[in-house]
């Protein structure tokens, strides 16, 4: 196994000269920077200040990560490490090589002028959090913190550990920030591989994923997360490019089974009761896939008996990501989650590549060769 490679002083003086606009003395960002060092949140200082650098290849998501060999753990203190370099370290280091494979060739696929590709730089990234914020926190319920309504940009400790696609569009209007094509749809992905050397996946705090992991010890996982379209882009189309580029994603690096949370609107699981008996009379997973929403969390789904729904009814309460997962051959796990932050009520989506309907293989291309998508 390649080892990394360690962060000289020279390149991480250049990486915090280019990824740190906010650091100018006096700013009232470098204000709030040094607050969050002080109390010790490395991972809030590094998201807020915009350090670090974004995998921009399969080696680089396969976790492997930069730390100079002389730097402290900033997570030792806490008992725990999760392998994080200081503020102003970048993450990842991709090398000459994987630049130039990013670069021939980063876009995924297209359909007329929408584009998916993966994020590049942490500028993309940024764009991506800023659309997530502006549906998830502006036009949904969700509550975003001090930080986040100062930053107008939804971020979590997970995000600088994952990939992120993006459905660009070339003919809408142009980025406010970048002045290029505006981003209007984003992904978020995030493998196993990565998950077990830094924090874990993102769902395990909602549903026991160690255990569906612990069932299948050969298979490769890839957690989906942190969906969203722009409410003009919300068609068939936009839906068909997100899904071809994640699927590119899992047959470049042999991924074997999907899973992540979905989410249908609102706090109250009695006021979803059809919703959400449906998924668990009709699409709840096998003994091999299902798992179970953590006790502490767990809301039961049937909520009504199997004879008082009515199916149609059911679909049509169901959010459009949810019956997307439904048609490709997904399934649900027992039990929802209350997230209140977002204003959602959560269920566990399980996809083994080997479900995947063949007619949708066949749609995207088995080797994913295929770059248009009519």
């Amino acid at each position: 196994m390649e080892m990394p490679r360690t962060v000289t002083p020279e390149k991480r003086a250049a990486a915090c000269k280019a990824e740190a606009p906010f650091e100018k003395a006096g700013g009232p960002f470098s204000i709030v920077s040094d607050m969050l060092r002080s109390k010790g949140d490395a991972w809030t200082a590094l998201l807020a200040t915009g350090y670090g650098r974004f995998p921009r290849s399969q080696a680089a998501s396969e976790g492997k990560l930069n730390r100079p060999s002389s730097a402290p753990d900033p997570m030792a203190s806490k008992g725990r490490s999760n392998s994080l370099p200081l503020p102003g370290t970048p993450l990842y280091l991709p090398d000459e090589a994987d630049a130039e494979a990013a670069l021939s060739n980063p876009v995924l696929g297209s359909i007329g002028s929408l584009e998916v590709r993966l994020a590049q730089s942490a500028t993309d990234l940024h764009r991506a959090q800023r659309l997530r914020y502006e549906i998830f926190y502006q036009e949904m319920k969700a509550r975003p913190g001090p930080m986040r309504r100062l930053l107008r940009r939804d971020f979590d400790a997970y995000d600088r550990l994952c990939d992120h696609l993006l459905v660009l569009d070339h003919q809408g209007p142009p980025d406010p920030d970048t002045g290029g094509p505006a981003v209007v749809g984003t992904y978020r992905l995030m493998t196993q591989q990565v998950a077990e050397q830094n924090r874990g996946f993102y769902s395990q705090s909602e549903f026991d994923i160690g255990t569906l992991i612990g069932r299948h010890p050969s298979l490769r996982f890839l957690e989906l997360g942190r969906s969203c379209v722009r409410a003009p882009y919300r068609s068939k189309r936009t839906v068909e490019l997100l899904w071809h580029g994640i699927w590119s994603y899992v047959v470049s690096r042999k991924i074997d089974v999907l899973f992540g949370c979905a989410s249908l609107e609102g706090t109250d699981p009695n006021a979803l009761a059809l919703p959400l008996a449906y998924l668990h009379h009709f699409a709840m997973a096998d003994a091999r896939w299902r798992t179970n929403a953590v006790e502490s969390r767990f809301e039961p789904m049937e909520k009504l008996p199997v004879e008082a729904i009515d199916p149609k009814k059911a679909l049509r309460a169901l959010p459009a990501l949810v019956k997307g997962y439904l048609r490709l051959g997904g399934k649900v796990g027992e039990g929802a989650v209350v997230d209140h932050q977002f204003g959602t009520t959560d269920v566990l989506i399980v996809l083994p590549v080997e479900e995947i309907s063949h007619r949708y293989i066949s749609f995207y291309g088995a080797d994913a060769a295929r770059r248009k998508v009519s």
